[in-house]
Parts: structure tokens; sequence; C-alpha cells
């Protein structure tokens, strides 16, 4: 058979058809059409099949990039699949929404050398995608069940993931969320452009017919204490995110309409999902036809322009005060945002909210800034340069600050659990246990905010930490007994 690989040199990088600008601002479907098999083999096909693969090596999964692909382009995608699936429980997930311009398409040596990445997300979605319509993703079949329990409080990435291997392993598995669907800020945080909900949904059916027990609607601390949760499992693990939102400290603050991004989310979330939404229906968290200013430059304020863009708004502006270089966020969702008539406004800081008689917010109060000497992070610190006030009109203004962990130890009515100076819960990184005996904390609550492919990361190590607990926990207690048996024939 002819080489299906290395043909970087003769075939372009192409990425799957974008719908266009005007199309896509009217819907909150996928922006991205998938791979037709010949497109699928081809780009596959440009990968290198470098030594050391880089793309690998910066993947927080270490998935098996050139294998899949490899196998890809010579067209074996069942064997694609397994091999994809090997290191990740949620891969048509990753491809769609992990920042590969940051990670493993951003460190491609063939990109590198000016070729052009391989893209390898694209290609990622269509192995998995082509797997569900083959029928090939069957639920968890452990080989034996066992008896001991785990349970988990969150079912976001992290829970999700621990959840699933640990099926894997036999154990009886129950899943705490406070809110009533599964996938946490996959469900209620991303834009259906970004991730249609319906592929999450298909992962929680999954983990459902895998054996996984969901407890929705459940809060610990009010349906259960944590004493209670410990008490019924064998061991617990927190995996509930971070969730409260970061704020600025600046006047006009708590003017009506100015609003923290995940409320506006998740209300547009809801409302896609055909709930119930009072506050989207009277326009407290909609964007139709008002001036919107979105303040921040990660991940989340791109949700947000691009949410408003798509609810009707008569103009949408980004204030950031960093430059476009120095952006926290995916530069490919900021281009896509520039095309869909987002207007970035870099170097700029708010320093007031101006509200009318109303008490609603009527305009922002920004300040220019410059870039001075680096923080203790490796960035440029910005500075504001005097005397450059200016205005812009605003009739919603979306905080999209970051997130910061919740006080868990008082939320779950456990002061005994120990936070870290973040507020993240304290572990030993080995372990990934807390101070408690027998409960574990992953994901975002241990590391502080970050992406939806380090939670997975985090669910499949924690998962393999908890499972060497239970079965050193077993092992002395059948050590205890049999030395208590010995004791007891000895007299």
């Amino acid at each position: 058979m002819a080489r299906k690989t290395l043909r970087f040199v003769d075939i372009e990088k192409q990425m799957p058809e974008k719908r266009d600008a005007e199309t896509r601002r009217q819907d909150f479907q996928e922006i991205y059409e998938r791979f037709d098999p010949d497109h699928a083999g081809e780009q596959a096909g440009r990968c290198s099949q470098c030594g050391v693969p880089f793309c690998q090596i910066h993947c927080p999964l270490h998935n098996n990039i050139p294998d899949w692909l490899m196998l890809t382009a010579e067209g074996r995608m069942e064997e694609a699949y397994e091999v994809s699936a090997a290191t990740n429980n949620m891969p048509e997930i990753c491809g769609r929404i992990c920042p590969q311009d940051r990670l493993c398409e951003g460190n491609c040596v063939i990109e590198q050398a000016g070729h052009g990445t391989v893209t390898i997300g694209a290609v990622e979605t269509y192995i998995t995608e082509t797997a569900w319509d083959n029928g090939w993703i069957k639920p968890v079949k452990p080989r034996q069940e066992l008896d001991e329990s785990v349970g988990i409080i969150g079912a976001g990435p992290a829970g999700m993931a621990a959840a699933e291997q640990l099926r894997r392993k036999g154990y009886q598995v129950h899943v705490y969320d406070r809110y009533d669907r599964v996938g946490g800020l996959m469900i209620y945080g991303i834009p259906n452009f970004k991730l249609e909900k319906y592929v999450v949904e298909r992962r929680a059916r999954l983990l459902n017919e895998s054996g996984v027990n969901f407890h929705l609607n459940f809060e610990v601390g009010r349906d259960a204490t944590m004493d209670e949760l410990r008490q019924r499992h064998d061991a617990v693990l927190i995996a509930t995110g971070v969730y409260k939102a970061r704020d600025v400290q600046v006047p006009g603050v708590g003017l009506e309409n100015v609003v923290p991004a995940l409320d506006f989310l998740l209300a547009s979330n809801r409302k896609g999902l055909g709930d119930d939404v009072p506050e989207f229906d009277d326009g407290t968290l909609n964007a139709e036809g008002q001036h919107v200013v979105v303040v921040g430059g990660g991940d989340t304020a791109m949700d947000c322009v691009r949410t408003s863009v798509r609810q009707g708004a008569k103009s949408v502006k980004c204030l950031y005060r960093r430059d476009r270089r120095n952006m926290p966020g995916s530069q490919r969702e900021v281009a896509n945002a520039e095309e869909e008539g987002v207007e970035f406004v870099w170097l700029s800081a708010p320093q007031a909210f101006l509200g009318d008689d109303d008490n609603k917010v009527k305009a922002v109060r920004a300040v220019r800034m410059h870039l001075g000497v680096a923080d203790a992070t490796g960035r440029q610190a910005p500075q504001i340069v005097k005397d450059s006030d200016y205005e812009v009109e605003a009739d919603l203004v979306i905080k999209a600050l970051g997130f910061d962990p919740e006080d868990l130890p008082k939320l779950f009515g456990t002061p005994g659990l120990e936070t870290t100076r973040w507020g993240t819960v304290k572990i030993d990184h080995r372990s990934m246990m807390t101070n408690l005996s027998g409960v574990f904390a992953a994901g975002d609550i241990a590391r502080g905010a970050s992406l939806v492919v380090w939670a997975i990361r985090d669910g499949r190590d924690v998962a393999e930490r908890i499972d060497g607990f239970i079965k050193a926990k077993n092992s002395r207690s059948h050590r205890d007994l049999a030395a208590e048996a010995q004791a007891v024939a000895a007299e």
C-alpha cells in the first residue's frame, strides 16, 4: 500500500467548510461543517509522523495523535477511534472546544516549518462522529461488579471522566449535581455554536447506560452533608468546578444591566434548551436591540460577544486591558468574532459604569492602557495612560473576568475541609486526596479555572488514585481480620 502520510508538501492545510459570517450570525448552530471521508483522510495524511510528536507532548491528555492521524489517512476508522478513545473520554468534545491553536496544533512541527498545521481538532471530531454513526461506541461493561461505591460531587467534565473510568473498574458510581442536567459548564456555559448540546447529552446517556447513577438537583449541604456522603461511599470525589464570578471594583458596578458572564450565558443556553427563562424574556439577560459591552479577554468573553451577536445586539464591543497578542482567549475565537461583527477595543479598561435616572447603565467610562514591564507571570503589566478617559455607549455590560472557587467548606457544611489561599480545595498532588481521608478533588476546584481537556485529564488521574486508595483500604481490612482471627485461634 502506498504511504498515506507525510503529504504536507503537496497538500495544503484545509479546515472543514465554515459557514459564512452573515449566515451564522442568525443562529446558534456550530460554525464548522464535518469533514467528508476524503478530506478527512487527506488532511490526516499531512501529518509528518515526527519521532518526537510535539502535538502529543503539548496535549494535556497526551493523546496518541500521530497514530490516529495515520489510521484515518489509511481509512482504518474503527481502529482510529479506539486509539483516540484510549486516552480521552470525550474526544468529540475536545475536538470542538479545545484551543488547539495553543495546544496540539500550535506545536505541530510542520506548522513551525511553515507548511500549516495538521487540522487535528477537526479530524478528532470526524473520527468520533464516525464512530457514533457506525455504532462503535458502546456502554461500559465491567468485567466484574464490585461492592464498593464512589460518590462524585459535580457532573462536569472531571466528574464525568472519573465516573466512566471508575465504572470500567466495576465500582458503583453515584454522581451528585446541583443542576438539572449532566455536563456542567459544557451544557450551561459553552454556547451551541461551539458545542451543540446533543453532543454532551449523548455522552451523559452513555454513562447512564453504563450504570452511572446521577442524582440531579442535589446540593451537598442541603440534601446531604459531606459526612453523610462519606458514610454512604467508600470514597468521595469533589469535582464541582469553579462558578463564582470575579468582579471589577469600579463605581456603578451595582447598576442594573451590569451582569456576570455566567448569568448571561446560562440564560441563553437554558432558552436554547427550551426552558422558561423570565430574565431572558424580560430583556434583562437578552442582548437583542442593545449596545453591548463585554469586559474581559478570555474564552468566556468570546462566548459572550458571539452570543450577543446572535441575539441581535445593535453593537458589540469587547474591552480588554492588554493587546491582541497578550489575550488569553483563543486567537481562532477572536478571528471568528471579528468576522461576525464584534469590535475589539484593545488596551482599554473600565473606570466606571455610568447610569441613567432609572439606575440602568448607559455607558462605560474607559481609560486607555499601555503595557509596561513584565509582571511575576512574565506578562507585561498594563498601566493607565494619564488623561485618556473616554465613554462607550452601553445598554448591557457583561463582566467576563474569570471565575473563582465558591467557599466549599461553608457551602458543604464541612469547616474541616482545607483550601488554599486561592480558595481551591487543597490536595496532596500525588494522591489527589484532601486532608479528609477518602475525600479527593479534581478539575478546576483543585487546579483553578482551566480548560475542559485538563478537567478530563484530572478526572482520569483521580480515578486511578481512588482505585488505589480503596484497594489499599481493603487490603488493610483483610490483614486486620486475619490478625484478629490468628489472635482468637491463639487464645
